[in-house]
């Protein structure tokens, strides 16, 4: 009887098995732990530098938010000039720690944006982890972009709008009190509005890497995203129509820049996930 010949390495098997990407670190739960609040407590730290540069800047920082306001104030028909006023003694020290909290972030964001990078870059190939300052310098952009926009065209036709209500009725004199804490909520919630609308581009693109959307999915779903943004407008900006116009509008050209995003990171992926074309 002959003995059994020695089994033979398939090379073919082992060429067409996936090769480990070196730069892949398997990592247990415990580890993750300590990275994730490794990442959370160098974010609070950038967060914590931001924020007390921005309550040194406070009162140029509430003039710089003020600005649009007394613009639309002057040209309103008041006899008084544009002010803010305080209910309590406590107001404006709770209000400027509002302000420099929600100017820290602002200030903090390319570093926690980097951050998230970071923690997530481990289960990411070679030529995605190329994108880590693309992806901080575009989202800090577009951020920016979004919420100079609001500052910029946007609020002054808001306020121009919602101070034309004021005025001499009769008799009676209509002028507005507008108090400092409740005109910093409103120009914050607006600012973070106009600058997260803006990011429309970046989830496209991390979506699209996921492969959880294509440029297809997005194309079907565009007449519906129009109505949306109109209903995300109207909630969000005051109620005149050249308000809602000055943030779906953008909106809607955002969406076509996602549009394109999931274009070019969907071809990418295209060869690697969808499965050959049967023969007709």
């Amino acid at each position: 009887m002959n003995a059994p010949s020695p089994k033979k390495e398939d090379h073919g098997r082992d060429d067409a098995a996936p090769k480990e990407d070196p730069d892949k670190h398997q990592m247990t739960i415990w580890e993750h732990l300590e990275e994730l609040r490794s990442r959370i407590v160098k974010m609070m730290i950038a967060f914590l530098i931001g924020a007390g540069l921005s309550w040194w800047q406070k009162e140029f920082l509430l003039e710089l938010l003020t600005r649009p306001f007394a613009q639309a104030w002057g040209t309103s028909p008041h006899s008084s000039g544009a002010a803010l006023h305080f209910p309590a003694p406590a107001s404006l020290f709770i209000a400027y720690v509002r302000l420099s909290a929600l100017a820290g972030i602002v200030v903090a964001l390319p570093i926690m944006l980097w951050q998230v990078w970071a923690f997530i870059a481990p289960g990411l190939y070679s030529r995605e982890k190329r994108l880590a300052l693309p992806f901080v310098v575009t989202s800090c952009g577009l951020f920016a972009a979004g919420g100079y926009f609001g500052w910029r065209v946007a609020f002054p036709v808001a306020f121009q709008f919602l101070l034309s209500f004021a005025g001499t009725i009769g008799s009676l004199e209509v002028k507005p009190t507008v108090m400092v804490s409740e005109y910093i909520e409103f120009v914050t919630n607006m600012l973070l509005a106009f600058g997260l609308m803006a990011e429309l581009p970046v989830l496209a693109f991390f979506l699209s890497v996921a492969g959880i959307i294509t440029h297809r999915h997005l194309i079907k779903f565009f007449r519906y995203f129009i109505v949306l943004a109109f209903v995300v407008a109207a909630v969000i900006t005051p109620p005149d129509p050249v308000s809602q116009l000055l943030l779906a509008v953008p909106l809607i050209l955002l969406y076509v820049i996602s549009i394109g995003v999931a274009y070019v990171f969907s071809r990418r992926k295209a060869p690697e996930n969808e499965p050959p074309s049967e023969a007709t």
